[in-house]
């Protein structure tokens, strides 16, 4: 399981000092000009504290919000701050990027498992995605499996490690790959 560890970083150039990190603060603004609204997320520099707004909706009209999802708007609802944080569509509109780096931990629910031992049976292995976080598969599997990334590369290479995706890609959701933990030609 990728678990979170923490939110993602904004990549984004502060106005009052040199930082380009952000973070959220937890609060969501809504500000209303008659039946049209506006409505932001609030993050903070690392550096120097300046708050800053992410708009979320620009003169949109009330009506056109869902009504649960503005009375979470209003209450700073932790779990729209989050879903606003980790959104790439937002941070490609806004222009800022997401910085992964920190926010996530392998754990595994699985003994670790020998590589080299002479046992043909192979072992299905699902990574599950607490968070979209992008994580290269190679990065996984070597937190995984306590290896170098030569050596993982030579598994996969080998036919040991039977991925649905190349080695060198970045997944953020549940995939399911293979494990042989004899070499291929005895089994």
């Amino acid at each position: 399981m990728v678990s979170e560890v923490g939110l993602p970083a904004i990549v984004k150039a502060c106005v009052s000092c040199r930082s380009t990190r952000h973070r959220p603060t937890g609060k969501i603004r809504v500000n209303a000009n008659h039946k049209l609204l506006d409505v932001w997320l609030l993050i903070c520099c690392e550096l120097c504290g300046r708050t800053s707004k992410v708009p979320v909706h620009e003169r949109v009209n009330v009506r056109a919000l869902d009504h649960e999802r503005l009375v979470k708007f209003h209450d700073n609802d932790p779990a729209v701050v989050r879903q606003l944080t980790m959104d790439a569509t937002l941070a490609q509109r806004a222009g800022y990027q997401l910085d992964w780096t920190g926010t996530w931990r392998l754990d595994t629910d699985m003994p670790f498992y020998d590589l080299q031992r002479g046992d043909a049976a192979p072992h299905e292995v699902i990574v599950r995605f607490e968070l979209p976080a992008p994580v290269r598969v190679e990065k996984l599997l070597t937190a995984g499996f306590g290896l170098s990334r030569p050596a993982v590369r030579g598994l996969v290479d080998s036919g040991r490690i039977r991925l649905p995706l190349p080695v060198y890609a970045k997944a953020r959701e549940d995939f399911t790959f293979v494990v042989v933990t004899a070499s291929p030609e005895h089994a």
